[in-house]
């Protein structure tokens, strides 16, 4: 029994090597005869990116610069004369309007129409004072004439008698008479020529008094013309300080008006917002002492003004305005420039809930644009971190390092960098790798709209 069980155990023994043996041959055999394994080689997928072409486009630098609404033309009614208030108009009321000549108010002018009287009768005596005079004056240079006249023939008989008296056919008295007469009528004529002489000098006294007439009469005239308040202007009406019936004294301050014609906005614009509005003006020296090279030079700089309300909900509207001048300073604390501007008809085109007048006090945010000029525009959203990403010839990806010279809202301005006609990468890229295989699709109204966000043009936004 025990022989045969140690014949089963080295049967075993002996067959299960000889077992795996066979099968450790077979899978080599089986493995040697297979075709060798055909190798793929790897690549990166394919990615579809949106593109624009770098090309030189009309570019305005843009500043904003936020102030308050005044009006262009303020008007501080005073009188001018002291009396009671007889006249009031009805619409002279805070927000009211008038037209221009219309007559506001009017003091009592009872008092003045007196003196105007008085100074028309004292014109009036004067004038017939000089009248009378000139009539006097032709009298007596008539009478002068007369007795010129009379004296000559005076003297021709006197000379006659003195021929006889030689002779002695007459007496010494008849000639004596007659040398009498003579020297009465040159008497006569010495009178006659003082007292043409004396009509000048009184002449021009009443000339000086009717001088002073008129003078008074005008000054009467002054007066009660400033008894009225007639507007020089359409204006809306502030704040009225008096009623009717009350009395109202020299210099008091009656009502405040302001001009429809135009309203202006003191803004302040940050001087690093200021500064690319200069971009393509030539330095050029100049004296500030000269307010018309000053005026020329901003002139020169052709900026645009639009004017828009700040937090005025549903608001588009917009206002073409001028910009007329800068402010004598910068303001240190804020670090910004004043800017006046002005905006010509702010009461005209008015539509209930979108586009209110610009009135006293408001809020507006002024754009301020400069001249077009020819630049590598392309969207903020392609830069990243100074870098762009350009599809090449070969459609492959490259990183490119650029300098940027203006950034502005949702684009950017290239110095350098770039060419004209590169494909510029405006989508999103991951992962980010040089030569990296693309499939480029030209984003052309991407472009369009990106040109009249560039010039300004009111309208969507990148």
């Amino acid at each position: 029994m025990q022989l045969l069980i140690m014949k089963n155990i080295l049967q075993k023994a002996v067959i299960l090597p000889l077992v795996i043996i066979v099968a450790l041959a077979l899978v080599v055999l089986k493995v040697k005869s297979k075709p060798p394994i055909e190798h793929e080689e790897l690549q990166f997928p394919v990615k579809t990116v949106e593109v624009i072409t770098a090309r030189k486009i009309p570019f305005r630098a843009r500043s904003t610069a936020y102030g308050n609404v005044e009006p262009a033309v303020l008007m501080q009614a005073k009188s001018e004369v002291a009396g009671k208030i007889s006249y009031i108009h009805p619409l002279l009321k805070n927000g009211g309007s008038l037209s221009q000549g219309t007559v506001a108010l009017r003091v009592e002018p009872t008092t003045f129409e007196f003196s105007l009287n008085q100074s028309k009768a004292a014109l009036a005596g004067s004038q017939s004072a000089l009248v009378q005079l000139e009539v006097e004056e032709q009298s007596t240079r008539t009478s002068l004439e007369i007795a010129k006249k009379n004296l000559e023939v005076g003297k021709k008989e006197l000379d006659r008698l003195l021929s006889v008296w030689d002779k002695k056919l007459i007496s010494r008295s008849v000639v004596d008479a007659e040398e009498q007469k003579v020297l009465q009528l040159s008497q006569q004529v010495e009178d006659l020529q003082g007292r043409l002489t004396g009509y000048a000098s009184r002449k021009a006294a009443t000339q000086a008094q009717i001088t002073q007439s008129e003078s008074q009469l005008a000054q009467s005239q002054d007066m009660l013309g400033r008894t009225e308040v007639i507007l020089p202007f359409d204006a809306r009406i502030g704040e009225v300080f008096v009623e009717k019936g009350e009395f109202t004294s020299t210099g008091s301050v009656l009502f405040e008006a302001s001009g429809v014609q135009a309203v202006e906005i003191n803004a302040q614009i940050p001087i690093q917002q200021f500064r690319p509005l200069l971009m393509g003006n030539n330095p050029e020296r100049m004296s500030m002492k000269n307010p018309g090279e000053l005026q020329s030079a901003l002139m020169r700089m052709r900026l645009e003004a639009r004017v828009s309300l700040v937090n005025f909900k549903g608001n588009t509207a917009k206002w073409q305005g001028e910009l007329l001048r800068f402010s004598d300073s910068i303001d240190p604390t804020r670090d910004t420039l004043g800017v006046v501007i002005a905006v010509n008809n702010p009461y005209e085109g008015v539509i209930p809930g979108k586009r209110p007048p610009l009135l006293k006090g408001m809020y507006t945010a002024v754009e301020l644009y400069a001249p077009p000029l020819e630049m590598i525009v392309i969207p903020r959203k392609a830069v990243h971190q100074g870098r762009i990403y350009v599809a090449k010839a070969n459609n492959e990806l490259e990183i490119r390092e650029v300098n940027v010279l203006h950034r502005q809202g949702r684009l950017v301005i290239l110095e350098s960098g770039i060419e004209e006609g590169e494909r510029v990468i405006i989508t999103d890229v991951v992962p980010v790798i040089e030569g990296l295989p693309l499939n480029p699709v030209e984003a052309l109204e991407y472009e369009q709209q990106m040109a009249r966000d560039a010039m300004g043009v009111v309208g969507d936004s990148l």
